[in-house]
């Protein structure tokens, strides 16, 4: 923002609306985070992208006074303003601080991004603007009503990422040669004129055409066509943080950093070389084959190309300052990504998957980017199984949702949990194959032999005692050939 797109925002609004409010000096932490919230709800009830928060400029005459506030040096306590800000509003919105100089006065703009999924609250509380007013949103049920409405309806995918472009800057900003590669479309130069191109763009929904234009001169790029194809994120300022961060540690913990690496492509056009990258970084093990040394990863491609795949897609792009995060760590891989999960982490191996973004989901399964619906996670747990590790861990919290991969472990090094948590997993791999999990199954799944019955008794019994499993002839007296199904089966 400069002192120009200033001017054009006070002039535009000739008094304040239920997006836009100017002070000049009042600087109250929490009266701005209310007003945060406020504006948030309110630019998404009018449809409006942004709303704003001015310093400097009299409301009621919007003479431009100036500002002695200072948002970006200014503590809460011993906290900085903005991170204070972040932590009390839920869930997390998006807004860039401004500090511009103009005819020699300051100004402070709080320019904050409109609520997606749910109404944004400060400190507990939701917040509308009412005319010029800020009020407490439970206090008028017909605009919540409203509110939620345009929630139901919103789709990530088709929001704008980038708008009013002519064709010449769509085709600088998508990589549209790797869009053509990856569906599996003819292309070449001399086919085109640019037309075939953008008409491919917009079917595929990557970008829209203003239909009130005349021929294609007024163009914008969709999420979808920006997180996937963008030749470069940062182009994207409301995607620029949810690029994919890779960090490796030296050792089990975080004290070391070995390397971090942000990703600047869309998902679509990195995903290979990530995966490659990635693998190339995992930890190797030197096994003989047809008499040849030769390096094998020690965690299984599959697993890590689908876990990837699953935190792009499912992530909550509501949830604003976070991304992707990939921590390859000695003895472990932690995937994580925003948002809780839309099922129980119980039901991951058997439950068709809800997600927040289908129509990511669907372009991703069309490019052969990740697996057909619902075979994602038992292809994970196969080949971990395959490979004899650890099960993986699956954590879910309110506002994010992490997998552990982990190293190669004996079996007398593996605790309690980690035998139940296996267990449960390969009964429940087992009842998606229409088969049962028995004494026999859980020794090979582990490793063990014969003589190690009671090994697998023992992790049996302990399973039985958590309910993750139950026999699956309750009426079977029988101690031995016992056949178990998971909880819910």
């Amino acid at each position: 923002m400069t002192c120009e797109t200033l001017k054009d925002l006070v002039h535009q609004y000739a008094k304040e609306s239920e997006w836009v409010e100017f002070k000049v000096n009042n600087e109250e932490p929490h009266m701005i985070g209310k007003y945060i919230s406020a504006l948030a709800n309110s630019a998404t009830l009018h449809d409006i992208a942004k709303a704003y928060l001015v310093y400097g400029v009299e409301d009621e005459t919007l003479k431009l006074l100036g500002t002695d506030f200072k948002p970006k040096v200014t503590k809460k306590g011993n906290e900085e303003l903005e991170n204070w800000l972040h932590r009390l509003l839920e869930p997390s919105v998006e807004f860039v601080i401004y500090e511009i100089e103009c005819d020699d006065l300051s100004f402070s703009v709080f320019e904050i991004y409109s609520a997606k999924h749910r109404p944004i609250s400060f400190d507990g509380k939701e917040y509308i603007r009412v005319g010029s007013y800020k009020k407490n949103l439970k206090d008028y049920p017909e605009k919540e009503r409203m509110l939620w409405r345009k929630f139901s309806s919103f789709c990530f995918e088709e929001e704008i990422a980038k708008k009013s472009l002519t064709q010449e800057e769509v085709l600088g900003l998508i990589d549209f040669e790797g869009f053509f590669s990856l569906i599996g479309i003819p292309y070449n130069h001399d086919m085109s004129t640019g037309e075939y191109v953008i008409g491919k763009l917009a079917e595929y929904s990557l970008i829209e055409i203003d239909k009130s234009s005349l021929g294609i001169s007024n163009l914008s790029i969709t999420n979808m066509g920006a997180i996937l194809f963008a030749r470069d994120l940062s182009n994207f300022p409301l995607l620029n943080r949810k690029k994919l961060r890779v960090i490796k540690y030296k050792g089990n913990g975080k004290f070391d950093t070995e390397f971090e690496q942000e990703g600047r492509k869309g998902y679509a056009i990195a995903f290979q070389g990530l995966v490659k990258f990635i693998m190339n970084k995992l930890p190797q093990n030197e096994v003989i084959k047809d008499a040849l040394r030769k390096d094998v990863s020690l965690y299984p491609e599959i697993a890590i190309r689908e876990l990837i795949a699953n935190a792009l897609i499912h992530q909550d792009f509501s949830i604003a300052g976070t991304n992707p995060m990939i921590e390859i760590y000695d003895n472990r891989i932690e995937i994580t990504n925003s948002g809780k999960p839309l099922i129980d982490t119980l039901r991951l191996i058997d439950y068709q998957p809800k997600s927040r973004n289908e129509k990511l989901a669907n372009l991703m399964r069309l490019m052969g980017i990740c697996e057909e619906r619902g075979s994602g996670i038992d292809k994970v747990i196969n080949a971990i199984e395959i490979f004899q590790l650890p099960a993986p861990k699956f954590i879910a919290e309110e506002d994010y949702f992490k997998v552990i991969l982990f190293a190669p472990l004996s079996f007398e090094d593996m605790d309690k949990q980690d035998r139940i948590r296996a267990t449960y997993q390969h009964c429940s791999l087992k009842f998606l194959n229409q088969e049962y999990m028995t004494n026999s199954t859980l020794r090979e799944r582990f490793g063990l032999d014969k003589k190690q019955h009671s090994k697998a008794s023992k992790m049996i019994s302990d399973t039985l005692e958590k309910e993750l499993i139950k026999p699956a002839d309750p009426e079977n007296k029988s101690t031995k050939h016992v056949k178990y199904i998971p909880f819910y089966g």
